[in-house]
């Protein structure tokens, strides 16, 4: 059994991929909102401008490093990327773009290497999250607030950042509290 997630309201819906062969779209029909979407089976991850199925689980990630959740607004779907320890390069998705967080977006305002998220650990253990913007066009906000070039600021869990048009919300690891100075 495989399951999709609606594009909408968050709500899974299980299929069993057996019965379709790679390369066929299907059409779902969400219980809860209504909404209509397709999904192609296959190996690959598709566009999110066409709002495709999402194959991370909200779950990877969050138990070692935490994760970045992508809010859905009108240029793709909501989307939970894992995060790993040392630099997190975070842009657009883009083919031939290598990048440690993709997010599937066609905003144009989000470039395709567009900051780092750094994660570590401090000499008491806990997590520390850091933030710097990679010399993108449009620059990264946090809480409307411009970095600037060389500005490094630290994030704790729920903290909103800007790409773009694109906002993020960090999500700590779970059980392990981040340190704010």
């Amino acid at each position: 059994m495989k399951r999709v997630r609606c594009p909408k309201c968050d709500n899974y819906i299980q299929f069993d991929e057996t019965k379709y062969k790679e390369g066929q779209s299907l059409v779902f029909v969400c219980d809860q909102c209504k909404k209509q979407f397709s999904i192609r089976i296959g190996k690959t991850k598709l566009n999110a401008g066409t709002r495709r199925e999402e194959i991370i689980d909200e779950k990877e990630g969050t138990k070692d490093w935490g994760n970045v959740v992508a809010i859905e607004n009108v240029f793709g779907y909501k989307q939970v990327l894992p995060l790993h320890e040392g630099d997190n390069l975070i842009g657009r998705r883009s083919k031939g773009t290598e990048v440690d967080i993709p997010i599937e977006t066609n905003d144009p305002s989000m470039d395709r290497r567009h900051c780092i998220l750094n994660v570590k650990r401090n000499k008491q253990g806990k997590i520390i999250y850091t933030l710097r913007d990679n010399e993108s066009i449009t620059g990264t906000f946090v809480m409307n607030d411009l970095l600037g070039p060389k500005d490094r600021i630290r994030l704790d869990e729920g903290d909103i950042f800007t790409l773009g048009a694109t906002t993020l919300i960090l999500r700590t690891a779970e059980g392990k509290e981040s340190e704010k100075e």
